[in-house]
């Protein structure tokens, strides 16, 4: 604390990484092979098959010999942004040949199918455990221009000339990614934080997440506690949110004299107890799928103080983020934790602004599922 009495946090590293080790990272780097990306989509499919959750949308059941090479083709040049026609010009293949495959065998739910597949079966391997244990996943969204129409794309001057869209994706501490969405830019991230962790089909067992500010909100941290997750955020000036107390401001003072002058304010404990069974009823439909997590959580973060409900979710959450903020300010390895998640994530940014190197990283496709198909290839489809 300062001398005005304002809790002050120091920023710090996630990792400590000795220049020895940054030398020998570098030499081994500097061994590995370059790999063409379709020998390792080739290898790829024969240890996974996962090619084979890339079915006909007419479920035709027959598949020519040619298809897994197609399909491969039609990958690289959608994830890459090379496009179809230049991609029939580099390989060989009719462009005729690969417009139709991505039409009937490239779809939304082909997709996460396969990638379903890819996840579970890097969890599986030994050498996985050492990167994590699948347990913690953190979520950050990814904006990409796009060219032409769109009625999901948006002006953000921030980050695009013209118009473009943002891409939400899941990574988990194992470096796999097993969600993505795309979502207006100028929507607030912190609405889908809890969306793909819920609709979690593969078989990591999440049970912590982590995002940076923009995906925090009291209503998030009710929530993820409620449906038996728990929130990690990284929150900018940490030092200077509300910080609640369940007692008289006198006794906490007495008890704890360094924190407890930050306690500023007094839980409506109250409404919280009131309103419990309606809060778990709502836990319960996001859980079962009866609601999504997006609309629930944008319904009630906009909600005013005359909507109990909210009241309750809100001073809930209020009191969980207290909580968070006791545990995160009393273990800096916790805080390093954390901060060692979401730069997993923002490696696989840096990864995908690699792969969208090509026509200007801008996505190209005119609706919103073609560009959630797009958007999927790029964050899912193709990993070092």
């Amino acid at each position: 604390m300062n001398d005005a009495g304002e809790l002050v946090i120091s920023p710090q590293k996630a990792e400590d990484i000795p220049s020895e080790a940054e030398e020998l990272h570098g030499e081994l780097e500097r061994m590995l092979p370059n790999v063409p990306i379709a020998s390792l989509l080739v290898e790829m499919d024969r240890h996974t098959g996962f090619l084979d959750r890339l079915v006909h949308a007419g479920s035709r059941p027959a598949r020519s010999p040619q298809l897994k090479r197609n399909l491969i083709a039609c990958l690289i040049g959608l994830s890459t942004n090379l496009g179809l026609h230049a991609m029939a010009a580099s390989c060989g293949i009719p462009y005729d040949v690969l417009a139709g495959t991505a039409e009937w065998y490239i779809r939304e739910e082909t997709l996460r199918e396969a990638n379903i597949c890819l996840v579970n079966y890097h969890h599986k391997l030994p050498v996985t455990a050492m990167f994590g244990s699948g347990t913690l996943s953190s979520s950050d969204g990814q904006p990409f221009p796009t060219r032409g129409k769109s009625i999901t794309a948006r002006h953000l001057n921030k980050y695009f000339v013209s118009e473009g869209i943002s891409a939400y994706t899941h990574v988990s501490d194992q470096h796999s990614t097993f969600g993505t969405k795309v979502i207006v830019a100028t929507h607030r991230e912190a609405h889908y934080v809890l969306e793909e962790i819920l609709g979690n089909a593969t078989d990591l067992p999440i049970t912590e997440h982590a995002t940076d500010t923009h995906g925090v909100t009291l209503v998030n941290f009710g929530l993820f506690d409620l449906v038996g997750k728990q929130l990690s955020p990284r929150i900018r000036d940490l030092g200077k949110i509300t910080l609640y107390r369940m007692g008289a401001k006198s006794d906490y003072e007495e008890r704890f004299p360094k924190s407890g002058p930050l306690l500023t304010k007094r839980a409506n404990l109250d409404l919280v107890a009131d309103h419990w069974d309606d809060l778990l009823r709502l836990a319960g439909s996001l859980k079962y799928g009866h609601a999504t997590a997006s609309m629930i959580v944008g319904k009630l973060s906009a909600s005013s103080r005359q909507n109990a409900l909210a009241a309750a979710l809100k001073e809930y959450g209020a009191i969980r983020r207290t909580i968070y903020a006791a545990k995160s300010l009393s273990d800096e390895g916790y805080r390093r934790k954390v901060a060692r998640q979401l730069n997993k994530g923002e490696s696989l940014h840096a990864l995908r602004r690699q792969l969208q190197g090509l026509r200007r990283r801008c996505l190209r496709r005119p609706v919103h599922p073609q560009l959630r198909r797009q958007a999927r290839r790029v964050t899912c489809g193709l990993r070092r």
